[in-house]
């Protein structure tokens, strides 16, 4: 029997394009809801749902996962640390995949940017991440690049908090404080999305880039991670699991 997958936002861009996902992985689109319907009809029709809509939407969705046992893939940028709380909660009763980016050449990047880290040391080589995307886009820095931050620190041992932050400079900001991890956000036309991490001493620079040409490749990745979904245990897992990298 195929999987029966619902869409949250499916009159929306992405919304679109993971209906078409989910038929070219022969699963069975279980159907969508949009702005102002209630999550639970929409769990209680599918096997898994998918979240591509706002960050706003992210508890009652991981609510109703958690109410109707069933599976959940969020996809949402810009969640608070309460909204990610709760996300975290409710993934110690039904399984849930969240992650910043579905690509899979991102979640690659994101497991080189911290190998690096681990090799460059935060003294000598300072990071900067640096994202486009469309003028639409309504959070800064992306979900993401902050997900770049934290692999950062992660490979440093520290969280990103710890290590400082800096964006946004503008005026006499002073000198760069050693370790801290700097963004910047640019906003135009209709990129899909463009990050680039740079670690810069003063002997080199290294490099990394990834573009994307196309919002199909998040539902893809965002189909099969619903997919792998299925019979996992309760847990919150991100891209890495499903590509079988952690």
């Amino acid at each position: 029997m195929a999987v029966r997958i619902g869409i949250a936002g499916i009159a929306g861009r992405m919304g679109k394009l993971l209906a078409e996902e989910v038929a070219a992985a022969g699963a069975a689109l279980a159907g969508g809801s949009r702005r102002g319907d209630d999550p639970a009809t929409l769990f209680a029709a599918s096997d898994v749902v998918i979240d591509f809509t706002h960050a706003t939407a992210a508890i009652p969705h991981a609510q109703a996962a958690v109410a109707a046992g069933k599976p959940l893939v969020l996809g949402s940028s810009g969640l608070s640390t309460e909204q990610e709380a709760t996300v975290a909660a409710a993934a110690r009763q039904v399984p849930i995949v969240y992650a910043a980016n579905f690509a899979p050449g991102v979640n690659l990047f994101l497991a080189i940017a911290e190998r690096m880290a681990a090799a460059l040391p935060a003294e000598q080589y300072d990071a900067e991440i640096v994202e486009m995307h469309h003028r639409q886009k309504v959070d800064a820095p992306s979900g993401t690049a902050v997900a770049l931050g934290r692999a950062v620190a992660r490979g440093r041992g520290t969280t990103m908090e710890a290590a400082g932050i800096e964006s946004g400079r503008d005026g006499h900001t002073g000198p760069r404080k050693a370790g801290a991890i700097g963004f910047a956000a640019l906003r135009g036309g209709q990129v899909v999305g463009e990050h680039s991490l740079l670690f810069a001493a003063a002997s080199e620079h290294i490099i990394l880039t990834h573009k994307s040409f196309d919002r199909r490749v998040y539902a893809t990745g965002a189909v099969r991670a619903a997919l792998w979904l299925q019979g996992q245990a309760p847990g919150l897992y991100d891209m890495k699991h499903v590509l079988g990298m952690g």
